[in-house]
């Protein structure tokens, strides 16, 4: 089981998940010292094997490099979970250039590089899951947060996409997990040229609830699923889609109210080029646990997610 984005948020809590059930996990992410940590925390929760590996999916070579060494030590590919993504909080004019391309990198094309690297080896093998974490943003868009949904769209349409070109392959399935408002570090290590510190909107959920959804995906393929269950994320959707008006109405005044704080910020292009292990952790600040010592996870009940197909 590969994790992509594994050192942090999401992706660590999808590793931590992953590690209470049998198997051998391959941590990925940027930053040698945050896999460090994911991995003590696989341990903790139970893994008996654990490999790192430090690569930076954007980069086109990187996905090769990582699917060569896990077949020559583990022979095969079961499950690849893409959770890796930087944020950008910033106008589509006034965001840098190279900040704005670095964003949509990271999921699109970390996604594309990935895909083409590890498809040929499932279907070599006649099985094998390949599961893109993607995002409210990746069906409708809001203002300051440009880059962002452009990766996110980008990104759904490259899964959809090999959804299609894999129906050949009966024993192959491609998954696509959207996340709704997760309190994890991104918003606080996103870019940031707004001039206001961001926060997540409310309702904000915890990691661990998303990576039950990943678990379930692994065992039981699906091709989309929703986190969370419930009539928010699809009435912001139906809003988006038949009331553009009403909606484009009240986006920004409802950003400025559960996105954008009081608090100043200096523009910062925060983790979008280099990472920052000392900010690599569960949870984010919203509000955090009392503790960051990440503990297994039990699959929630089968109502707590909403699937569709």
């Amino acid at each position: 089981m590969v994790i992509v984005g594994a050192s942090s948020g999401i992706g660590l809590a999808a590793a931590v998940a992953f590690a209470a059930q049998p198997g051998k996990l391959i941590l990925v992410s940027r930053s040698a010292e945050a896999l460090d940590t994911a991995e003590a925390a696989c341990r903790r929760a139970g893994a008996d094997a654990v490999d790192t590996v430090a690569e930076d999916i954007s980069d086109p070579d990187a996905a090769g490099r990582l699917v060569a060494r896990v077949l020559h030590r583990h022979g095969r590919i079961d499950v690849v979970v893409h959770t890796a993504a930087v944020m950008g909080y910033g106008s589509v004019e006034g965001m840098p250039a190279d900040v704005f391309t670095a964003v949509v990198d990271t999921a699109v094309h970390g996604t594309l590089h990935l895909a083409r690297a590890v498809l040929p080896v499932m279907r070599r093998q006649y099985a094998g899951t390949f599961i893109g974490v993607n995002s409210l943003l990746g069906s409708i868009t809001v203002p300051q947060m440009g880059a962002y949904a452009v990766s996110k769209w980008g990104q759904r349409a490259v899964l959809r996409t090999l959804q299609q070109e894999t129906r050949d392959e009966p024993g192959v399935s491609v998954c696509i997990v959207s996340p709704g408002s997760i309190n994890t570090p991104i918003y606080h290590q996103a870019a940031n040229y707004t001039g206001h510190a961001a926060r997540p909107p409310w309702p904000v959920l915890a990691p661990e609830r998303v990576a039950a959804a990943i678990t379930r995906l692994a065992d039981r393929p699906r091709r989309h699923v929703s986190v969370p269950i419930g009539p928010g994320n699809p009435l912001v959707i139906t809003g988006f889609r038949l009331l553009p008006r009403l909606y484009d109405r009240l986006v920004g005044p409802l950003l400025r109210l559960a996105v954008l704080t009081h608090a100043r910020r200096p523009p910062t292009p925060g983790t979008v080029h280099h990472p920052a292990p000392a900010g690599e952790r569960l949870h984010g600040h919203w509000p955090a646990p009392p503790t960051e010592q990440v503990t297994p996870m039990t699959e929630p009940a089968t109502g707590d997610l909403a699937t569709s197909s």
